[in-house]
């Protein structure tokens, strides 16, 4: 069966993280993505690091299923080009720096007389207008912008988040509400413009910390990978020198933890921890005895005992844990997609469906697809040659 979005072509102007995750979720949807990279250069993800094998591991986690055309933004003829891809277009994505856009003609205001059923999507790290606007906004800075920062960490020390979760925010953000303007058009028969900036998707986000902090109250505390408020709620070592995790929520849970995991009913009763209140003031001393008792066994055995009580648990995995995590295979998650460098696994997409898969194509070389698309367009053999003799692709 088709894809849901199998028939809509999606022209991005995009780099990094935020916008390549947007429309890389497009195109698992079936959507046909074509990418505009700088000649030569391409999107400067691609030359993150080479940990897949010469490949940027950025760049062939947002980046597959699309169609890469290299073109010179500011040479003279790419306008035509543009115009002409844009006729033929659904959506426009872009992350470039904060104006850019607009100084070549591609603002929505500039494109919608010609093209009134183009969706435009603006991605920046602090949207079109505002003091902040024209701020560099890199992920870390915004994690910090958006008190994010200021949550995670230890009491001694922040710590950003160990991925590109303002990227993530944004792109998701821009992801979703493309889906809602496409279905929108469908009734309308007109696009619209799109404004997303990473700080109000990170500050979304902090919505808990914000409320729990409202009206100058104080902010949930660092705590570490243990939760703020709640305890024991976060990692506990084992006899073997690993970390599980776990999470307690009630009283119920409480008073099975003391009695089958821990093997001190009575302690569920100490005045020092009979309430979650007092559990969390107390945490040093409610730690020590849970990792007294957690020394006895190997993380295998703690988790089991957890299981056996209906605690709430996790292994703290690594990476290379995660690659090999049992859940994941069997439930058939992974698949491969072709790179420039060959083959590599790949995680299908969140949201399993009977009714059709995901796109899964290749991670494009940089302008493997410009003689195709340019042909497509319009452009013969000897067009094409002086365009590319011209450095304009």
């Amino acid at each position: 069966m088709a894809r849901p979005l199998e028939g809509t072509t999606v022209v991005t102007l995009e780099h990094a993280i935020a916008a390549p995750f947007c429309t890389r979720q497009l195109a698992d949807l079936g959507a046909r993505v074509i990418k505009i990279e700088r000649p030569g250069v391409g999107d400067f993800a691609r030359a993150y690091d080479t940990r897949v094998r010469g490949l940027a591991s950025h760049f062939v986690w947002t980046n597959r299923s699309k169609e890469s055309l290299t073109l010179d933004l500011k040479h003279p003829e790419a306008a035509a080009i543009l115009s002409r891809l844009l006729d033929g277009a659904d959506v426009l994505v872009q992350n470039l720096a904060p104006g850019a856009a607009a100084r070549m003609g591609l603002s929505f205001d500039a494109l919608h007389p010609r093209h009134p059923r183009l969706i435009v999507c603006d991605i920046s790290g602090y949207g079109a207008d505002g003091p902040y606007r024209d701020k560099k906004a890199y992920d870390l800075l915004i994690q910090s912008e958006s008190g994010f920062v200021s949550t995670t960490g230890t009491p001694g020390e922040p710590a950003k988040a160990g991925c590109s979760v303002a990227d993530i925010a944004a792109g998701m953000y821009a992801y979703s509400n493309v889906l809602a303007a496409l279905l929108e058009r469908g009734r309308t028969g007109l696009g619209k413009r799109i404004d997303v900036s990473m700080l109000e998707s990170m500050v979304e986000w902090m919505g808990f910390p914000m409320y729990y902090a409202f009206d100058g109250a104080p902010q949930p505390p660092r705590a570490g990978a243990a939760h703020a408020t709640i305890y024991p709620y976060g990692p506990f070592p084992t006899g073997d020198g690993k970390t599980v995790m776990l999470g307690l929520q009630n009283e119920r849970e409480w008073q099975v933890f003391c009695d089958k995991v821990l093997g001190r009913p009575a302690l569920a009763v100490d005045p020092r921890f009979d309430t979650s209140a007092r559990r969390n003031e107390a945490r040093a001393a409610l730690r020590a005895i849970i990792v007294e008792a957690f020394a006895a066994h190997d993380a295998a055995g703690v988790l089991a005992l957890l299981d056996a009580a209906g605690i709430a648990n996790a292994q703290v995995n690594t990476m290379a844990d995660v690659w090999a995590h049992p859940q994941l295979k069997a439930r058939g998650r992974w698949t491969e997609v072709g790179t420039p460098a060959g083959p590599i696994p790949a995680l299908l997409p969140p949201g399993a469906s009977a009714a059709d898969a995901p796109r899964m194509d290749d991670i494009p070389a940089l302008g493997a697809h410009t003689d195709a698309i340019l042909a497509s367009l319009g452009y013969d053999a000897a067009a094409i040659g002086r365009l590319r003799a011209d450095r304009a692709i």
